[in-house]
This record gives structure tokens, C-alpha cells and sequence, in this order.
């Protein structure tokens, strides 16, 4: 089934508001056409951070993160990232006082 720009959107920004819900940040409307912010939401104790979801496209982070509590990765020359549930971020933020 294609998909067209509107339904496209939408699944976006219906991402970033559970996403922000959860960790208690907020959306930033309008980002990347607007403004000086250039992500997705703000989160205290994090800052400014990006949303992305895919069908089927993170199938090899879940399966490398099955089982584990995080998961970190790099490509080279390439700074190391760090994945994990989003429960287990919102856990280390409340331990911190963020959340």
C-alpha cells in the first residue's frame, strides 16, 4: 500500500508526542522547517533530540538489543551511540532527578 506525504507526517508527529509523553519533554512543532531548533522534541536532563520510526527498518537493533539492557555501536571514525528501551531511559532519568 503506498503511503503519501500526509499519512506520512502523521505517523511522525504521532511518534513524537508518545515518545515526549513518556519522557516528559516536549514536542517541538514545526522542526526542521522552522526556527533555530533543528530536532524533534526537548527532554530535561537530555536536551534536544531527534524522532524517527520506521515500518520494519530497526528490525537488527531490536534483535542485537534482545535480552540486553543497551545496546552501543559505531561505525568507524564515527562517534560511539548508545540504544536502549525507552522504560530503561526514563528508570536512569528518574534516578538522576530528571523526570
Amino acid at each position: 500500500m503506498a503511503r503519501n506525504g500526509r499519512s506520512i507526517k502523521i505517523k511522525g508527529t504521532r511518534a513524537e508526542r508518545e515518545i515526549a509523553k513518556l519522557l516528559g519533554g516536549k514536542r517541538i512543532p514545526l522542526s526542521g522547517s522552522a526556527g533555530e531548533l533543528k530536532g524533534d522534541l526537548t527532554v530535561p536532563g537530555l536536551g534536544l533530540g531527534e524522532v524517527k520510526r520506521r515500518k520494519d527498518s530497526f528490525k537488527e537493533l531490536y534483535k542485537w538489543l534482545e535480552g540486553r539492557d543497551f545496546l552501543a555501536l559505531r561505525a568507524d571514525r564515527k562517534p560511539w551511540l548508545v540504544v536502549l528501551p525507552a522504560e530503561k531511559l526514563k528508570e536512569l532519568m528518574k534516578l538522576a532527578g530528571s523526570c
